[in-house]
């Protein structure tokens, strides 16, 4: 083989290899551009679903905040009103005890007046006042005939007997005929004229806001009162006698 033939071979081989050699690092750069750009997008990509999922997060935040602040009124109420229950029923029990206790007022002129103002208003004329015997002794000579004649009516028959319950404060009135009872005694009253009172006293000791001093029915005009929107005191079947 020639020199010339020789020298032609070895520049066709580093041709070939410099061609080779440059499309190796074409191909290589390419490849690194190529990586490039995925792992820009990648980031792209997980820097959106970041912001995405943060602001998903404080939109579930904002509503849960919101949620939990709408509930405090209702919580606050609430826990008012059950305060208030509580002081008003507080304010009822000692009313309760004032009562059987007979203290405070004048306990013999009023189971008088109020017997003779539910007679004032009961059919018939014979009439059985159902009182404990410890306040039978205790009202007195003559309670019965100043019954009679505080209700203004004449001609009435009165008698008492026992009731069961030893401790019973007030009177329960009943016909002879046993058509109408009516409970007089004081715990049944301060039952019937509870829901006004208990509104009342609410106001006037500011639990809830109102005119203080309004007016509610007087001891006269309770049995009416007592029949505007509540069970009459009295009506024509019998009623179980307060325990």
């Amino acid at each position: 083989m020639s020199s010339a033939q020789s020298n032609a071979e070895q520049m066709l081989r580093e041709e070939i290899l410099a061609d080779a050699r440059r499309q190796a690092g074409e191909a290589a750069q390419r490849a690194k551009k190529e990586a490039e750009a995925i792992v820009t997008k990648a980031r792209i990509e997980a820097e959106n679903d970041r912001r995405i999922q943060a602001q998903a997060a404080q939109v579930e935040a904002k509503r849960r905040r919101d949620l939990t602040l709408a509930t405090i009124p209702v919580v606050v109420g609430r826990r008012r009103a059950d305060c208030i229950e509580s002081a008003l029923n507080q304010i009822r029990d000692e009313a309760a005890r004032q009562l059987e206790a007979r203290a405070g007022f004048d306990y013999r002129q009023a189971v008088i007046r109020l017997t003779a103002t539910a007679l004032a208003q009961m059919d018939g004329n014979r009439f059985i006042l159902v009182v404990s015997d410890a306040d039978n002794q205790a009202l007195g000579q003559g309670w019965v005939e100043e019954v009679s004649r505080q209700s203004g009516r004449s001609g009435l028959e009165l008698s008492t007997a026992s009731a069961k319950t030893k401790n019973q404060a007030g009177v329960l009135i009943r016909d002879a005929e046993g058509r109408q009872v009516w409970d007089n005694t004081l715990l049944a009253r301060l039952e019937r004229l509870w829901p006004a009172l208990r509104r009342e006293l609410a106001v006037a000791t500011r639990l809830v806001p109102g005119v203080v001093g309004a007016r509610h029915a007087s001891p006269e005009e309770a049995p009416q009162a007592c029949g505007r929107g509540m069970p009459r005191p009295y009506s024509a079947e019998p009623q179980k006698e307060s325990q």
